[in-house]
């Protein structure tokens, strides 16, 4: 393990036992807190006992509440669908992300906890952070600035676009480090080099908004910048953050941030997938203002086996995988994953499915693939009149052996080209 002064807190290095137990005990105050404080949860969680969701299991007992409902939600409760435990009179800043989703900042330092990525990204007290995530209307370039100014780093608030200007602001002010989009770095770097400007003050790099390929990571090392990146959300704040590996580069996977419950649902249902399988990201949140309980961001993820090398000994997740919502258009008529789970739940036989849309001449079909390792020769047919009745739609069933659906995290895999 590294020195203490290689974690941000000793939260990260925890015993896990000892995390499992003080976040139930928090896990059970938030679930009575969200229920006597949050209007939407004071209806959805009427009949839960706080008292007795004190562990990750007893969590996924309870209702998820997805991203993709938020928009109705807000509307049918303004402004943030009734989600809120504190009011909107003593927030410290509003948001509007596309959609629009609306969200909240609270008063207090670090709200969307980023200051814990910063660390681990290498980021000490007093380095000057050129900041290029946007200020304007989305929250994203204050998730980054207070997460930073909670680090006790000063920050640039470059936001977005006047490359050259930020270019010679590098130049000018020497900033230790960068936070931005992973490609948006590249370009201040090119536009330097194309002006002359010298940028070897930046040895050190958070990313996050988009995929940082290998092949960039590695020319940013070339260039004398370790980047690493970290997953966040407008709603949630950070999930996840890499962390350093001792030779450069990054620790395989993200470890989870203290400050939430993480769990990995199959897409379309509330039910936890095994560890390793490719699910939906479902984040329960510890703090108080925005108290979100089981709360699905969208993406797709999945659980590592094993601790990070760097000593710290929460959940590690694979990263950003893609989005879970994989809702398609068949023959005019909308096909949800739950609608595929719900085919699922009425045969037991059945151990996972998945619905593949194509075109067979000039029409939409669909196949549903299903493994199970029962040979009864009805159970095809069985499971086609169900998918019938739940779809509204004929579609053929293919049965398959345990193990050999891919693990990505699909349940529709619309096949048909654009």
């Amino acid at each position: 393990m590294d020195s203490p002064d290689a974690y941000y807190d000793s939260l990260e290095i925890r015993d896990p036992k000892d995390r499992r137990r003080e976040q139930g005990r928090a896990l059970s105050r938030q679930i009575a807190h969200a229920r006597n404080k949050a209007p939407a949860f004071a209806e959805s969680l009427r009949d839960v006992d706080p008292d007795a969701i004190t562990s990750r299991n007893a969590l996924a007992a309870l209702p998820v509440t997805r991203k993709s409902e938020l928009i109705a939600r807000q509307q049918e409760r303004p402004p943030f669908g009734g989600l809120n435990a504190t009011a909107v009179a003593d927030l410290a800043r509003v948001f509007a992300s596309p959609g629009p989703i609306y969200e909240p900042q609270a008063a207090g330092e670090d709200f969307w906890r980023l200051a814990r990525a910063f660390y681990a990204a290498g980021f000490r007290a007093g380095d000057l952070v050129h900041n290029s995530f946007s200020y304007h209307l989305t929250p994203g370039g204050w998730m980054l600035d207070n997460g930073a100014r909670a680090l006790g780093c000063p920050v640039f608030p470059a936001g977005v676009g006047n490359t050259e200007q930020q270019a010679e602001a590098v130049a000018h002010l020497r900033p230790a480090g960068f936070a931005g989009t992973p490609d948006y770095l590249k370009a201040i770097l090119d536009k330097a080099d194309e002006l002359g400007l010298a940028t070897g003050s930046l040895t050190k790099a958070l990313v996050s908004g988009g995929p940082l390929f290998p092949k960039l990571r590695q020319e940013y090392a070339d260039r004398g910048v370790e980047v690493l990146q970290c997953y966040a959300t407008a709603d949630a704040g950070l999930i996840a953050y890499e962390t350093g590996a001792a030779g450069g580069g990054a620790n395989p996977g993200m470890v989870v941030d203290e400050g939430l419950i993480l769990e990995i649902v199959r897409p379309g249902t509330d039910d936890p997938v095994p560890d390793g399988e490719v699910g939906e990201v479902v984040v329960t949140l510890l703090a108080p203002d925005y108290p979100l309980i089981r709360f699905s961001t969208g993406d797709l993820s999945a659980v590592l086996d094993g601790g990070s090398p760097c000593g710290r000994t929460n959940m590690r997740i694979k990263g950003w995988m893609g989005r879970a919502d994989q809702t398609a258009k068949v023959k005019g008529m909308f096909v949800h994953p739950e609608q595929v789970a719900r085919v699922v739940e009425r045969h037991p036989e059945v151990a996972k499915a998945r619905l593949v849309v194509s075109r067979e001449g000039d029409q939409d079909a669909m196949t549903l693939q299903c493994e199970t390792s029962v040979s009864e020769s009805r159970l095809a047919e069985k499971v086609a009149e169900t998918l019938q009745s739940v779809c509204k739609m004929r579609g053929t069933v293919k049965l398959v052996e345990p193990g050999s659906l891919p693990n990505d995290g699909k349940v529709i895999d619309d096949r048909r080209e654009v």
